[in-house]
């Protein structure tokens, strides 16, 4: 079908200008007008410092460069995401969720056969720490150049300069607050209503107003779908802190397991990102602000904490009349994996395949909304494993966390067959692309936590860590100095 002839997208921040790019740069050709409306008075979450390698096709799909956007953003770049304190299994008390490359193929292989060796009674050494090139350049504080990587940004700035850059391409931008949204007789949006007076009519409305969804919510009602039964968190705490002068920038995402949940790390080029992300049915706010403080330690002094509330889950359509919701109105997965960017940027790349496939039938929209809440809760699922792994026993909520029942039947499936020592390739090959994360993902998380028998038995043909951390070391030789390439040395 075609495209419609006018947008209306309500909401700036990262999930409106994002959308407002990729929608004009593919439509722009056909006469298609992209307005983005923009509320002074509404601030932006602002916070989400992270990302997936998906990021890195948005960029080329745009034609924007590393050059161009990183140094306005304050960016990094991202090999791995490190998850110390997760577990308390000797040999496993840290592991690394890697991005993969072909540099991996030799002793990834190596990894997996270890794990499965392992999983079957054999003391073979398998964190993934030892085996993959990305935990090898994060130790070295080496960029992830010519591998697969993500980034860490300024989230602020990173909006900003999408508005820029789709003002540029021809969006139209209003800053005014919606005061009242108008329907048609059939339950289709009409217009919004601005507080100047003005009045914003469009054939298609995209909801990116946050957790309020203006219009996907509050306006059409639309349900949504908590997934608190699943994920315990609802609450962050934001505090920045300076970088060292001189300091070797890590190319790493820090996720450190805390008493009732977890603190992230992450290094911008001006520096550091630190939030704490945690269920307040555990701990209160003033001391879960004071775990943070503890943990990031005396660069914490006199700097501004921010406090956050989280809604996570989705709601059951995401495109629903006339209307298409987009980022946090559509839905949230608490930040581990650093997964809020890439699932915008799919649903948007979903919806525009959709509106491309031909001629309107009530089914398209009916596969985009199956095809998006599936994206959700395969992710939901790989996130949601972190906890049911974790090993702690120190507090209530690490020990509800392990003893949640209320978990998918697919990843009940995938950690029944894991244990027993079944055929783990062929139950994530059943499940394919609904999980939403690649076999080694899977690997590296099971394997990660040490997911292993107690008792083993001696493996005498597996390849030992040193010999691999060895070979890793010897390739990460090869890369360029993070801090080095960041400042165009």
């Amino acid at each position: 079908m075609a495209p419609p002839k006018h947008i209306a997208i309500v909401g700036g921040g990262t999930a409106g200008w994002m959308t407002a790019n990729l929608l004009r740069h593919r439509w722009a050709r056909l006469g298609v007008d992209v307005t983005l409306i923009e509320s002074a008075d509404i601030g932006t979450i602002g916070v989400g410092e992270g990302s997936t390698p998906f990021l890195r096709h948005f960029f080329r799909t745009l034609g924007i460069e590393e050059r161009d956007w990183m140094p306005a953003c304050d960016a990094t770049f991202k090999s791995s995401i490190r998850f110390p304190g997760w577990s308390t299994v000797a040999g496993y008390e840290s592991y690394v969720h890697p991005f993969f490359s072909e540099a991996d193929r030799e002793l990834g292989n190596l990894f997996f056969t270890n794990a499965c060796l392992r999983r079957r009674g054999q003391a073979a050494d398998a964190n993934p720490r030892d085996f993959f090139l990305a935990a090898e350049l994060a130790r070295q504080r080496r960029a992830p150049l010519g591998t697969d990587y993500a980034y860490h940004f300024d989230a602020g700035k990173l909006g900003a300069f999408l508005r820029t850059h789709a003002v540029g391409l021809g969006v139209r931008h209003i800053v005014d607050t919606v005061a009242r949204v108008e329907l048609r007789e059939n339950g289709d949006i009409a217009a919004v209503h601005m507080k100047s007076g003005a009045r914003v009519d469009a054939d298609l409305f995209v909801d990116c107003s946050g957790f309020k969804g203006l219009l996907i919510t509050e306006t059409l009602g639309e349900p949504f779908l908590s997934y608190r039964d699943n994920l315990f968190n609802d609450r962050a705490i934001a505090i920045p802190t300076p970088l060292v002068d001189g300091e070797d920038i890590p190319c790493e995402t820090v996720s450190t397991a805390l008493r009732h949940g977890w603190a992230w790390q992450i290094p911008l080029t001006t520096r550091y990102g630190n939030g704490y992300v945690y269920s307040s049915d555990f701990v209160s706010d003033d001391e879960a602000e004071r775990e943070l403080r503890e943990q990031v330690g005396a660069a914490a002094e006199g700097a501004t904490a921010r406090r956050l509330r989280m809604r996570v889950g989705c709601v059951k359509q995401h495109w629903r009349q006339n209307c298409v919701a987009i980022g946090l109105a559509q839905g949230f997965i608490e930040p581990l994996e650093a997964t809020a960017l890439m699932l915008i940027q799919l649903s948007v790349e979903q919806f525009i395949a959709a509106m491309e496939g031909g001629e309107f039938e009530r089914r398209q929209q009916d596969a985009f909304n199956r095809r998006v809440s599936e994206m959700f809760e395969g992710v939901r699922d790989y996130v949601v494993a972190h906890y049911q792994l974790n090993t702690r026993r120190d507090t209530d909520y690490w020990r509800a966390n392990r003893a949640n029942k209320n978990i998918s039947d697919r990843l009940a499936s995938l950690l029944d067959v894991w244990d027993r020592g079944g055929d783990f390739e062929a139950e994530l090959e059943r499940h394919g692309a609904k999980l939403m994360y690649l076999r080694p993902s899977w690997y590296c998380l099971f394997a990660g936590m040490g997911r292993f028998p107690a008792e083993l038995r001696a493996a005498p043909q597996a390849v030992t860590a040193a010999v691999a951390r060895q070979s890793l070391a010897n390739m990460a030789r090869a890369f360029r100095s993070h801090h080095r390439c960041l400042m165009g040395e």
